[in-house]
């Protein structure tokens, strides 16, 4: 849906910008520099005067973690008195999955389990889990009627489901979005979030049917967050635990945790549902049903696909740790070749536009309006508007930090613009 033109005049008339010094090397001889950091400011700007976004923060650091552009801009309509930056706490949604993967292939590399090994050598709650087909049997992850898949018909698993299978999210679970109303509206009953820990979710997920036979298709969905259970048991240790044990305290990352740190508070949930930006009704991030992760630091229960908290100056750190092939800080996390892995073709291998490694987007810079852009990027992002890439070729990551969903039609195609405007960039100051 688009925004009005009287909504967006307003909201420029009332706009408040926070603007960061843009940098070119942040006085460092960094060995990327952006030619015009005012036109990357004016991209980010346009879209939050245009009322698509409540703020925008974008942050690229180079291989050793010079800062190379960081600008940030807040509508005072929709965020009064806010400014955000760098340090500022972000839900990061699914940005958590490639910390959680990352965090069980380094469990891997110990020796502690296998890709191969079977879901249920530790989670043996799972041994009897069924799978939901159509009345009339067919596979509910490829079905393009979603109305016939009701009433759901339930079928033994008969397939194996893997560690693998977790990671390329062919493992058969989903989230509450399936448009399968019948099979949405019984995950959003379980209202996962709320499970008091790991044991109460695995409690609440062996009562829920797959979407599909593992191992059969990819289907994105709940799959890392049982990955994270996995390595729990795997290492007799709490997700929070791995990562603060493996990742952000040998590395020295700051900004990239599991709960709220006290004294910081995390802003508002924003909507842009009914054509202008206001605060989410409950229910109305609707990936779990009701309700959506809590973060606050005394809970016990670790999202590994969703449950994150990070600033973009700590997760830019942790994506120059993949860049640099599990290094960062004189500390090595992950071997070469499991990081080689990780960005390696896995699924969705028949898409114009790239394939999917170990849920980093690879692109080829196809883009769908025929156009040509820069390829060989490794991309994500999360629920709440979040986005990252790393350039393996230029050597330097991206981070673009919101807090929005249900973003008007005319910001869908933030990223994209976003990204061709800093490569424009790049290659004037070549």
């Amino acid at each position: 849906m688009k925004t009005v033109p009287w909504i967006a005049r307003i909201l420029m008339s009332l706009l408040g910008v926070a603007s960061l010094a843009a940098c070119q090397g942040s006085g460092t001889d960094s060995p990327i520099s952006i030619a015009d950091p005012a036109a990357l400011d004016r991209v980010l700007d346009d879209y939050v005067a245009a009322g698509d976004f409540p703020f925008l923060y974008a942050r690229i650091e180079d291989k050793e973690g010079r800062l190379v552009y960081e600008h940030g801009v807040v509508n005072d309509a929709v965020l009064p008195g806010i400014r955000v930056d760098g340090d500022t706490w972000i839900r990061i949604w699914s940005m958590s999955k490639i910390v959680t993967i990352s965090t069980l292939l380094d469990l891997v590399e110990e020796g502690l389990l296998s890709l191969d090994d079977p879901v249920t050598k530790f989670i043996p709650e799972f041994e009897n889990l069924q799978v939901a087909v159509s009345p009339e049997g067919a596979d509910l992850s490829v079905i393009e009627d979603k109305d016939a898949a009701c009433p759901l018909q339930l079928v033994p698993m008969t397939s194996t489901m893997t560690v693998l299978d977790l990671i390329n999210h062919q493992a058969g679970f989903y989230y509450a979005t399936t448009g399968i109303e019948c099979l949405d509206s019984l995950l959003a009953s379980s209202n996962l979030p709320m499970a008091e820990n790991s044991q109460a979710l695995v409690d609440l997920m062996a009562e829920l049917p797959l979407i599909q036979q593992p191992g059969k298709n990819d289907f994105y969905g709940t799959n890392t967050t049982v990955l994270g259970i996995v390595a729990e048991r795997a290492s007799g240790k709490s997700l929070k635990a791995l990562v603060e044990e493996r990742v952000t305290g040998p590395l020295r990352i700051e900004g990239l945790q599991y709960g709220l740190p006290e004294g910081a508070s995390l802003l508002s949930r924003i909507s842009g549902k009914d054509g202008e930006l206001r605060v989410a009704h409950r229910g109305e991030l609707d990936i779990f049903g009701p309700d959506v992760p809590g973060y606050d630091p005394g809970r016990e229960l670790y999202l590994g696909g969703e449950g994150m908290l990070g600033t973009a100056d700590g997760y830019a750190d942790f994506l120059r740790m993949l860049l640099s092939r599990g290094e960062l800080n004189g500390r090595r996390f992950l071997e070469v070749a499991t990081v080689e892995d990780i960005t390696s073709p896995h699924t969705q291998l028949d898409s114009p536009y790239g394939y999917n490694g170990y849920n980093l987007w690879v692109n080829n810079g196809k883009r769908p309006d025929g156009g040509q852009g820069e390829g060989g990027l490794w991309i994500g992002g999360g629920y709440e508007g979040t986005h990252f890439w790393i350039d393996p070729k230029r050597e330097f990551v991206a981070v673009v930090m919101t807090q929005m969903f249900w973003t008007p039609e005319s910001g869908w195609n933030r990223d994209e613009v976003f990204r061709e405007a800093v490569y424009e960039q790049l290659r004037v100051a070549d």
